[in-house]
């Protein structure tokens, strides 16, 4: 199962609430950023605001709900997505979930939160 830092009880709060009004500021607004992905059986496209990092080509997201959320589970699913970061819009793929034992080669702060949580890593494809 994977690691979450907060309780699913709030999973449903944030993404009915929070996500509504972090997600007019977070395009904008480092470190938080917009995922931009694909609904598995509906298709309708999708933006969850996630505080999200960059390290070379590299978009790096901690997973503090989780790997199951159905963010996650979309992007997986569709293998691309999109990310609105700092203003600008870029194509994400390979999307992959690493756990702490898998972040060797992740920035050391990086490392530091596997060891907490998972975290999602796509390569920045624009």
């Amino acid at each position: 199962m994977a690691k979450a830092l907060i309780p699913r009880q709030v999973r449903g709060f944030n993404k009915v609430v929070t996500n509504r009004v972090q997600g007019v500021y977070a395009p904008y607004l480092p470190p938080l950023a917009v995922v931009v992905h694909k609904g598995r059986r509906s298709g309708r496209e999708y933006r969850t605001p996630v505080a999200a990092f960059r390290s070379g080509r590299s978009l790096i997201v901690g997973l503090p709900y989780g790997s199951d959320t159905d963010w996650v589970r979309n992007l997986l699913a569709e293998r691309r997505g999109g990310v609105e970061r700092l203003g600008r819009v870029r194509r994400v793929g390979n999307p992959r979930v690493l756990t702490a034992a898998e972040a060797g080669e992740l920035p050391s702060a990086v490392r530091y939160a596997a060891r907490y949580m998972d975290v999602l890593v796509a390569d920045i494809e624009d």
